[in-house]
């Protein structure tokens, strides 16, 4: 009867690659998960709240490389709810598991309840002035401007590949100029995306 020491060596091969594969991701506790998106909760005004998770997830952490944050904000774009909170959602997940999801969507949305009431209560109180809403132009604008920038770090360093900026460019068409709804937009580009970037990898 012949034995088994290429199946076990197999074995121990794998449980090696997964071990090799899982230390490339920093450990990170609960804890941190948490305090993060605090901070991203309670420093990000003006619909900047992507750079923000982006810089602390991936420039100064690295718990997610480029493509697994742009997996990510396509994800919390198309699901129900709120982006930040799904973004907080996945990054949470994605390092540990869904009790760090839970810890990151605490995290997003405790102080931005906070902030929300504070900010409800100031607007109450200074709507009647002209510079209240010149603050709120500025904030927005600075928003956008941060989420453009980290749209490009993601972009510079992803592989050139003129499919994705034709989906790229007809996503940004059909959403952002025509207005189509967002969910039938990815519904219909989301398989062609794949079906062509298999055909690419045979």
């Amino acid at each position: 009867m012949p034995s088994l020491p290429d199946t076990e060596a197999t074995a121990e091969a794998l449980d090696n690659v997964d071990l090799a594969v899982s230390n490339t991701r920093p450990q990170v506790s609960l804890w941190d998960v948490f305090t993060v998106f605090v901070r991203v909760g309670l420093t990000s005004f003006g619909g900047s709240t992507q750079a923000w998770v982006y810089r602390a997830v991936v420039e100064d952490r690295g718990w997610l490389t480029d493509e697994e944050f742009l997996a990510c904000t396509a994800v919390s774009q198309i699901l129900p709810g709120a982006n930040p909170v799904n973004q907080a959602l996945y990054c949470g997940q994605k390092v540990r598991g869904w009790a760090g999801a839970t810890a990151g969507a605490l995290g997003m949305v405790m102080p931005a309840f906070v902030v929300i009431m504070l900010m409800a209560y100031v607007y109450g109180r200074l709507a009647q002035y002209p510079i209240t809403h010149f603050i709120l132009i500025g904030i927005a604008t600075a928003g956008v401007g941060a989420t453009l920038a980290a749209g490009i770090k993601i972009a510079t360093k992803m592989e050139r590949n003129w499919i994705r900026y034709i989906i790229g460019l007809i996503a940004f068409v059909t959403v952002g100029i025509l207005h189509w709804p967002m969910v039938q937009v990815v519904a219909v580009l989301a398989p062609i995306s794949v079906l062509l970037a298999l055909r690419r990898t045979k």
